[in-house]
C-alpha cells in the first residue's frame, strides 16, 4: 500500500511539473453525511460532519484535467446510545470531464489514512484506534460546477472498497456523501 502511494504521489508531482502553466491551486471545504455499510447488517444511521482542504486543479486538455487533494474528512455513524467517530485524512485523486464552462463530472479513486478513532456513549469518549484499519481505500463519483470567480460547488459520493474495523462479526466499510464550497486561486476561463 505503501508502494502504490508512494508511486501515486511521484507521478502526480510530474504531472504538476509537466504542467505547470495549467495547474490552479485551491481550498475546499463542505458537509460530510456519513455511515457504515456492513455485512451483516447492523443497526447504523447517518451521522453529519465536515470535511476541509486543499486541492490541485491540473488541466490535460481542454476537456480533462486531475484533481489531487488532501483533506481533513469526520466520519463514523451513530450507533444505539452512542457514535463512533473516526478522523481521515483523505487523499482522493479525481478524474474530471469539464464541459459548459464550468460544469464537471468526476471520478476517482481515494486513500484514507485514519489519524484518530473513538466511540462515544453516554457523554462517555473511548479511544478506538486499534480497532481500525490504519488505511481506508474508496472510490469517489461526482459533479461540480466552478463559476468565473473561482468559486465553487462540489458534491460527491464515496463508497468504501475495503474493509474498515479490525475485528469482529461485522464487516464494515465507510459511506459518505460530500456536499461543499472550493475557491480555486487565480482561475480564469480562456
Amino acid at each position: 500500500m505503501k508502494v502504490l502511494f508512494f508511486s501515486a504521489v511521484m507521478l502526480l508531482l510530474s504531472l504538476c511539473v509537466t504542467a505547470q502553466e495549467h495547474v490552479h491551486y485551491g481550498l475546499k471545504a463542505g458537509l460530510n453525511v456519513t455511515n457504515f455499510g456492513s455485512s451483516p447488517n447492523g443497526d447504523y444511521q447517518s451521522k453529519a460532519w465536515f470535511n476541509a482542504g486543499g486541492l490541485a486543479h491540473i488541466h490535460l486538455n481542454q476537456s480533462w484535467a486531475l484533481q489531487p487533494e488532501i483533506m481533513y474528512s469526520g466520519q463514523g455513524a451513530k450507533i444505539p446510545g452512542g457514535e463512533i467517530n473516526l478522523h481521515y485524512i483523505n487523499i482522493p485523486v479525481q478524474v474530471q470531464y469539464m464541459f459548459n464552462k464550468g460544469f464537471r463530472l468526476q471520478t476517482g479513486p481515494q486513500l484514507g489514512l485514519l489519524a484518530a478513532a473513538n466511540y462515544v456513549q453516554n457523554d462517555v469518549k473511548t479511544e478506538a484506534k486499534d480497532a481500525f484499519k490504519p488505511a481506508d481505500f474508496g472510490w469517489t463519483f461526482g459533479a461540480s460546477y466552478v463559476g468565473k470567480s473561482g468559486l465553487g460547488v462540489d458534491a460527491r459520493y464515496i463508497q468504501g472498497i475495503t474493509r474498515i474495523n479490525e475485528g469482529g462479526s461485522r464487516d464494515l466499510y465507510n459511506q459518505n456523501f460530500q456536499v461543499g464550497l472550493f475557491y480555486l486561486i487565480k482561475h480564469h476561463y480562456k
